[in-house]
């Protein structure tokens, strides 16, 4: 019987303020991660600011190739497939990804992948455990608050949706009016562990019918809240907020997302996206899926893998290397990307 041979993809994620490559073996295993951090070039800003992003991305977009490679201890000759982020995410970012890709499949004759952003950060739940599907994924993250359902590893349909801000975008602007250094969520979260919620914030759509989101009202009131104490001077329990900021996003986040488990009975619930990392949700999500009575298998990727980097584009190419769905050198930088496969799911 003929061994089967082990795939491995050489992956590469550039849409936002994190250069990364990756050599991901079989879509399950890391040989190699490396991500080139640019924080403290954006935290003076408060923001990233994306000509800034772009020009970081070229410095060290071809080291950090060589890097992945010799952390793998692997060669070209050993690489089946380069993979990329080719949308959502900054243009200008994506394009530098994009084009290190393309010149790396067209200089030794390997087949190129582009990859959605969102559908790598689902897919780095894939990196700790087995996905069984169908399965259903809350996505949160600085540009995207999504309950996407899978059918299989590449099939996506996103069933909520955030009418405005998303979450993670909605903690860097609360953390600015409370003088915390972007990216704010990891600071708001440890300052919620402290503090109560004693503010009541809004919970918008709880209600609604449909699994959609909104989170800017939360955010005004919560602004609103700390001008009108500054305007009187009065002092405010920085701990006290944060709780209560936070009590209000998570209970929007489980309500809705538990709503869809029982509607739509997925094998596997996957927490993913930048905000994934947060302890609070992280908490919750699993104490609201104890509860249930018929329980989806729980996966919550590492933290590490929360944020923005190749390990997870690489894993979500194999599933696209397997399905036979690979793109020409004509593939481009597409910053407003929707999750692909999701019309073929509905015929």
């Amino acid at each position: 019987m003929t061994e089967k041979k082990d795939i491995r993809i050489l992956a590469y994620e550039s849409s936002c303020d994190e250069t990364s490559t990756a050599v991901i073996k079989n879509g399950r295993e890391i040989e190699s991660l490396i991500v080139a951090t640019q924080i403290k070039s954006h935290q003076r800003f408060g923001g990233v600011v994306p000509e800034v992003a772009s020009r970081h991305h070229i410095e060290v977009i071809s080291q950090i190739t060589k890097e992945a490679l010799a952390e793998a201890k692997v060669d070209w000759k050993d690489i089946d497939a380069i993979a990329v982020t080719s949308g959502p995410g900054l243009v200008g970012a994506l394009l530098i990804g994009v084009s290190a890709a393309k010149a790396a499949s067209m200089a030794t004759g390997l087949p190129l992948i582009g990859v959605d952003h969102i559908m790598g950060h689902i897919m780095a739940a894939q990196l700790k455990d087995e996905i069984e599907y169908p399965a259903l994924a809350l996505q949160v993250s600085g540009g995207h608050t999504e309950i996407v359902l899978m059918k299989d590893p590449v099939h996506f349909e996103i069933i909520g949706d955030t009418r405005d801000d998303a979450a993670g975008e909605a903690y860097d602007k609360i953390g600015r009016v409370l003088g915390v250094n972007y990216p704010a969520g990891k600071t708001i979260d440890q300052w919620a562990h402290q503090g109560k919620d004693t503010f009541n914030f809004p919970r918008a759509m709880m209600e609604d019918d449909d699994y959609d989101f909104s989170f800017s009202g939360l955010k005004s009131a919560f602004i609103n809240t700390c001008h009108h104490a500054d305007q009187i001077h009065q002092e405010l329990n920085k701990y006290d907020l944060a709780a209560s900021f936070q009590a209000a996003v998570v209970d929007v986040l489980a309500h809705k997302t538990i709503r869809a488990i029982k509607a739509y009975q997925p094998k596997t619930f996957i927490l993913g996206g930048g905000v994934a990392a947060n302890q609070g949700l992280r908490e919750r999500m699993s104490l609201e899926i104890d509860r249930l009575k018929n329980k989806p298998k729980v996966i919550l990727p590492e933290l590490k893998l929360c944020g923005d980097n190749a390990a997870m584009i690489g894993a979500a190419a194999y599933n696209l290397y397997q399905a036979g769905k690979f793109s020409d050198l004509s593939l481009n930088a597409d910053p407003s990307m929707e999750l692909p496969y999701a019309q073929e799911m509905l015929q």
